[in-house]
């Protein structure tokens, strides 16, 4: 295997701990629209793909568009659940502390929800000016323009990166873009979702830095 040039972090699921608070909400917001989903087909559906790939899908269930404010109103739901209750995934502070290889996040959130969430939990300054969102590429996971773009402006080959992603549209965004994957079922996805082609699955965070110096664990 190349050695590993670059480790791209998703960061909902990954870094901090905020998709079991937003899922909660989206339940709560598409039951008020009409569609009323249990959390397990939220989480299906829509962890892990760009708001606007999941308010397109929203729309086209739905048969019409969401109303203008829609986006502001559901995010400052977000915000409330997260000023409440955010933490970092559990293992993750250390085991940044531990990786000594370059890093940066790559996430389907915008750059204003990643600002506000890292920022809460103390990791905004950690990758401050190497952070990555949906809102900068044409496509969102699981395309894999995000990721090629987060290691184009990191100057890393796709071949020498490695994602720690937590959900199928990012282990498959990993996938088409030629890199290795670390799938973290320490969360919401389970691990059968995960599974695939130069791919370890793995449920304790802590295990992160092991994984990495063996190549990249894949």
């Amino acid at each position: 295997m190349p050695p590993v040039e670059l480790v791209i972090f998703d960061c909902d699921g990954v870094l901090i701990d905020s998709e079991r608070l937003a899922v909660k909400v989206d339940v709560m917001v598409l039951h008020e629209l009409g569609w009323p989903l249990s959390e397990q087909e939220v989480i299906e559906r829509f962890v892990g793909r760009s708001d606007r790939d999941t308010r397109a899908a929203i729309e086209a269930h739905l048969g019409r568009r969401l109303p203008d404010g829609w986006d502001e109103a559901v995010e400052h739901r977000y915000r409330q659940a997260f000023a409440d209750a955010l933490t970092p995934v559990e293992g993750v502070l250390d085991a940044l502390d531990r990786i000594a290889l370059p890093t940066c996040i790559a996430s389907s959130g915008t750059h204003d929800h990643l600002r506000y969430t890292l920022g809460l939990t103390g990791l905004y300054e950690r990758f401050r000016g190497r952070i990555f969102s949906a809102e900068d590429v044409a496509n969102g996971k699981p395309a894999p323009d995000l990721f090629l773009h987060a290691a184009g402006r990191m100057a890393a080959g796709p071949a020498g990166c490695v994602v720690v992603e937590d959900s199928r549209p990012g282990v498959e965004a990993a996938r088409a873009a030629g890199m290795r994957v670390l799938a973290f079922a320490g969360g919401l996805s389970p691990a059968g979702a995960l599974v695939g082609p130069d791919t370890i699955v793995f449920d304790d965070m802590r295990e992160l830095p092991r994984l990495l110096e063996r190549d990249g664990g894949v």
